[in-house]
């Protein structure tokens, strides 16, 4: 597992000095992520309603950790607790996951894009200066001109990783995925190419003496079956079985022990929590659900006094009646843990459509 190591920081300040240790936990959040590794926020309070004295918050990059049951952390996403008298909010947080994309044709265009959108840093690999260049993938976060066998080395693939093989011939698809078979293998691995020639493929490799269990947990021919005949419907149906598989919805590979990130945070919210102003704000977090709702467990929302917000809850009338009680917490210290009921006729007649609940903490930053 990537929890590397064990540090704490307490938080119980007097509302003057909390702004600035809120924003060294968030601080040193990013840059924990930016270094590839896990942390978890842990907030314990007690009652619905309280003073900032009644609520502490950890920054843990170890876990398991004394109080924190590892069970917990393992859907991926916010869990809520009971300890004693206190209620705990753990919040798991993960490094962008790499998306490895070898080849950089045309199905790449559109699927690089889509890629960087659900939160994937994307690589891009070809072996034509032409196909891998920065002009023609302004969105990725690493693009790489070489041999697609000598990069998949240096690359250090990890069972955190999705590499989807997307190349010119299926010669090269071949060897893409018979140097992946030789290392650590991916969370989710895909390959382009037609039924048959997939099959001759994966023969090939068979015969060859390769694990036959972890050929057949490529997910070839690549993409959720929806009929996509153009290299953009390719990408979308493609970038539909990267979100099922990254939430759970798919078989994950035997012996992982990573842990799914399904939390629904937001890296611009987290960015502007921790950035160096003093403008006062509130911290909308979802914490729970159940049903169909806007947005998950782990969505965040910043509210400043006069009516601005950066991130979302999922918009609508329950949005709307969050940020009125997070404008009222703002300045106080305190917090609240509210119930967003969109069931109902009530919820109904109110716009609220989604027909879920929500329990959201809201707390003065």
């Amino acid at each position: 597992m990537a929890w590397q190591s064990s540090e704490v920081t307490l938080m119980n300040a007097p509302v003057k000095e909390k702004q600035s240790m809120d924003r060294e936990i968030y601080a040193r959040l990013l840059n924990c992520l930016k270094e590839g590794r896990n942390a978890v926020i842990m907030t314990r309070f007690t009652g619905d309603r309280g003073s900032r004295k009644d609520m502490r918050k950890k920054f843990i990059t170890g876990v398991p950790f004394d109080d924190i049951p590892e069970k917990a952390l393992s859907q991926g996403f916010p869990a809520v607790y009971q300890q004693e008298d206190a209620t705990v909010l753990l919040e798991p947080f993960y490094p962008e996951e790499r998306l490895i994309i070898l080849g950089g044709g045309h199905i790449a265009l559109p699927l690089v894009d889509f890629g960087t959108r659900i939160g994937f840093a994307v690589t891009v690999v070809d072996d034509r200066p032409a196909f891998a260049n920065k002009p023609r993938f302004p969105a990725a976060s690493q693009i790489i001109c070489g041999g697609f066998e000598d990069t998949l080395e240096q690359l250090h693939i990890t069972d955190s990783d999705y590499v989807v093989i997307i190349t010119r011939g299926h010669r090269h698809d071949q060897d893409c995925l018979s140097q992946l078979l030789k290392g650590t293998e991916p969370f989710y691995t895909g390959m382009i190419g037609s039924r048959r020639r997939v099959a001759a493929v994966m023969d090939c490799l068979t015969a060859e003496g390769y694990d036959t269990s972890r050929l057949q947990r490529v997910h070839t021919p690549v993409g959720l079956a929806i009929g996509a005949v153009t290299p953009e419907e390719i990408a979308v149906s493609i970038t539909a079985e990267l979100i099922a598989c990254k939430r759970g919805k798919s078989e994950v590979p035997a012996g992982s022990d990573r842990y799914t990130n399904r939390s629904d945070a937001d890296r611009e919210v987290l960015k502007a929590l921790a950035d160096e102003t003093d403008e006062p704000k509130a911290i909308v977090t979802v914490v729970s659900s159940s049903g169909s709702v806007p947005r998950g467990p782990g969505a965040k929302m910043i509210v400043y006094p006069y009516g601005k917000i950066t991130g979302s809850i999922g918009g609508g009338c329950s949005e709307g009646a969050v940020i009125s009680d997070a404008r009222q917490i703002i300045g106080t210290g305190g917090y609240l843990l509210k119930t967003v009921d969109m069931t109902g006729d009530t919820a109904e007649d109110e716009g609220m459509v989604c027909g879920g609940i929500m329990q959201v903490l809201i707390e003065d930053y």
